[in-house]
């Protein structure tokens, strides 16, 4: 299942601000595209946030809202008003969070004892998030996966809050969690500082991870998540999962982020750029000419783009 956070981290990208109207129309186009969980946004921000929230629930898409609180009561009394079904809380797991935030492991297991019963008795849907995952111990990230599980929720979500991990690592770590705690429903939650994101969540939905944060165009704070568009087509082509998104609308849908967010599309970025099904070396002209797939792993139609051929340009004399 893909949870798309365009309109919560992905609006967190430095200097993107979407307006009401924008939030609602991406909400719309990504209940059409097949995605099953947006997250709406950060309630306890309040004013046009929380009027977004509230409009986009009043649309009753077909897929589960979700928003985006910090471990405070008062943060999920906002998404109480914002009108959603399902609520996701973030506690920081890691050393380096903890001591910057003046917590201890010992507030985080009291925090979801307090917080998840509460929730519970408010939502449909709670969810967990275990913030700056890749830089905690993998014991403690159990010992929360029991506790989260032994309160009721619903799913815990695992944090690579700076794009540490590597694909091995991240699928070692969550393969640990899915042993300890089979029964509880795991998401993923991936950041492309090192540009790994994209494998990242695949080699978290290979270790059992059921639900794959995402962005559209990988959109979000410093280098951007884990692109909605790279994993729906790489688990597709590269895995066989049929996940049953509208593939060809992606180029539609990344083209409305992009201008909501006053950015380009980067010609060379992967399925939705210009130049992502552009041929122009001789050799692989050649090929194509024969057969379309002797230089592209899917074809451009596929993913609502088109193909091109063009001559190479002499070398200035």
């Amino acid at each position: 299942m893909f949870v798309d956070t365009t309109l919560r981290d992905g609006e967190q990208a430095p200097g993107v601000r979407f307006t009401i109207d924008q939030k609602v129309a991406i909400a719309a186009s990504l209940a059409d595209l097949g995605v099953e969980e947006l997250e709406t946004g950060t309630p306890a921000i309040g004013g046009d946030h929380l009027v977004a929230m509230q409009e986009i629930a009043s649309l009753e898409l077909p897929c589960r809202l979700t928003a985006w609180c910090r471990a405070r009561e008062d943060d999920l009394q906002a998404a109480v008003a914002a009108g959603v079904d399902a609520v996701h809380f973030s506690v920081p797991t890691s050393e380096i969070l903890l001591a910057a935030f003046g917590k201890s492991h010992a507030w985080v297991m009291h925090t979801l004892t307090e917080l998840t019963p509460w929730a519970r008795d408010r939502f449909e849907f709670v969810s967990i998030g275990a913030q700056d995952a890749s830089r905690s111990a993998p014991e403690f990230l159990v010992q929360l996966a029991i506790v989260a599980a032994d309160l009721g929720a619903n799913r815990l979500r695992i944090a690579d809050t700076v794009g540490l991990w590597n694909p091995w690592q991240t699928q070692q770590v969550i393969q640990g969690i899915r042993e300890a705690v089979p029964d509880l429903p795991l998401g993923f939650h991936g950041h492309n500082d090192f540009g790994l994101a994209t494998a990242n969540t695949l080699a978290a939905h290979l270790a059992g991870a059921r639900y794959l944060d995402v962005t559209v165009g990988g959109l979000g704070e410093r280098a951007g998540n884990a692109s909605l568009e790279q994993v729906a087509a790489a688990l597709r082509a590269t895995a066989g999962v049929e996940h049953g998104l509208k593939m060809k609308s992606l180029l539609q849908i990344g083209r409305l982020v992009a201008a909501a967010a006053s950015r380009e599309i980067p010609p060379d970025r992967p399925l939705t750029g210009s130049a992502a099904f552009t041929h122009e070396s001789s050799i692989h002209v050649f090929a194509q000419a024969h057969d379309d797939r002797s230089y592209e792993p899917l074809s451009p139609e596929s993913v609502g783009q088109t193909r091109t051929i063009r001559a190479r340009p002499p070398l200035a004399s």
